[in-house]
Formats: C-alpha cells, sequence, structure tokens
C-alpha cells in the first residue's frame, strides 16, 4: 500500500504546521517519523489517515486520493495520541465493543489481539484501573484486531518498560514480514533506529529522510 504525500501543506492561523512536504512510504516497510513535539509528526498522520485535509498538496494511497477518490485509506489500523477508552470496562469489553461496530462480533479475534501486544484477554480488571503501558498495548490491540495493510502508530512505545519496547517491536517487526505497511513516530530516535527500515525526522513542519 504504497503512500504518496506532494508539497502537503497545512496552517492553523499564522502557524504553518506542515510546510510543503513531499515524502513517499513504501509497502511492506516500517517507516518512522521522529521528532519533538510540535514539530508536525502527528499531524502528517492526521492527513494521511483523512482526518485532516491539507489546505495545499495531496496525499495518495494506491494512487487514490485522500479525501476526493476516497475519504480515508483502506485497511487501515491506528492508533492517534493517547488511546481512549471507556474506564468502567476491562480491556476485552471495550475492544468487543469497538470491533462490533463494523463487524460480527468475534472472541476469537479478540483474543488473539490482545494476546499479540501480551495482555491477559481473560482479565476482568478495568481499563481505569491500567497502567499507562497496559493502555498502550490495548491501543495497539485495538489498531491491529481487524488485520489491517497500513497500521499508523502515535508515539507506541510511550509508557512502556524495557520488556513492552521489545515485545512490541518484534510484533511490529512480524507484522511487516506478513506485508503489513507500518508508519510510527517516536520523540526518540533510538526507539526506531532499529525497527525502520527508513526513518524521517521533522523538524517546525519540515521533513527530511535521516
Amino acid at each position: 500500500m504504497p503512500i504518496q504525500c506532494i508539497n502537503v501543506t497545512k496552517k492553523y492561523g499564522n502557524q504553518t504546521v506542515l510546510n510543503d512536504i513531499t515524502v513517499s512510504f513504501e509497502d511492506r516497510k516500517i517507516h518512522g517519523l521522529v521528532g519533538r513535539n510540535g514539530s508536525g509528526k502527528t499531524m502528517l498522520m492526521k492527513c494521511i489517515c483523512g482526518y485532516v485535509h491539507p489546505d495545499h498538496g495531496q496525499i495518495l494511497v494506491n494512487d487514490q486520493k485522500i479525501g476526493s477518490d476516497i475519504e480515508f485509506p483502506p485497511h487501515m489500523g491506528l492508533m492517534l495520541e493517547t488511546p481512549g477508552f471507556l474506564p468502567q470496562f476491562s480491556g476485552r469489553f471495550n475492544l468487543s465493543m469497538l470491533y462490533a461496530i463494523r463487524n460480527k462480533p468475534d472472541s476469537k479475534v479478540i483474543t488473539n489481539a490482545m494476546k499479540s501486544v501480551g495482555l491477559d484477554p481473560d482479565s476482568r480488571k478495568k481499563v481505569g484501573h491500567y497502567s499507562l503501558g497496559m493502555r498502550q498495548r490495548l491501543g495497539i490491540a485495538q489498531a491491529l484486531m481487524e488485520s489491517p495493510d497500513l497500521l499508523i502508530l502515535d508515539e507506541p512505545f510511550n509508557g512502556l518498560d524495557e520488556a513492552g519496547v521489545h515485545d512490541i517491536r518484534s510484533l511490529l517487526m512480524s507484522l511487516r514480514d506478513e506485508g503489513k505497511t507500518i508508519i510510527l513516530s517516536s520523540h526518540y530516535a533510538q526507539d526506531i533506529d532499529m525497527l525502520c527500515d527508513t526513518v524521517h525526522e521533522m523538524k517546525s513542519g519540515i521533513i527530511q529522510e535521516k
């Protein structure tokens, strides 16, 4: 699922959040975006997802223009910013409700998604009592549960301990080996240098390949 961003610019008032960005993401690879808060990483991801439309330029997924030919990339899983779940329910119940929005209930799908990120699918622990790392794992499980071809993850390593980072890195590499296309962001280059096939650094809305 190749992705092309061509002269993408996005402004809010006098602030230029994305500044004439042109970049391509090949399919079947893991692509990293690094940069500080406010560098434009999350906004670029939102534009690729179709959640935000650029003021100028275009984004193509499989030669289809986002916001014109299609509203959202097909077969996409995503986790943007802090995952939002209903705190009074278990992780499994949250995923089951979200999955049922577009699919027939399937307990095996939820079980497999939770196991893949190291969560106990039989736990009745409420999400409100989850640690930050557990919430991150649940957010990644949500992104994965519909077997997307394109996976977009904003700061997936936030809140994870060393073992959690290792687990998620291994999971993402196995997904790439299965043919998935993955775009992920991080504040820290060391989080993704060893994981990604390409790494692009963003500074003040401008992108460059490392």
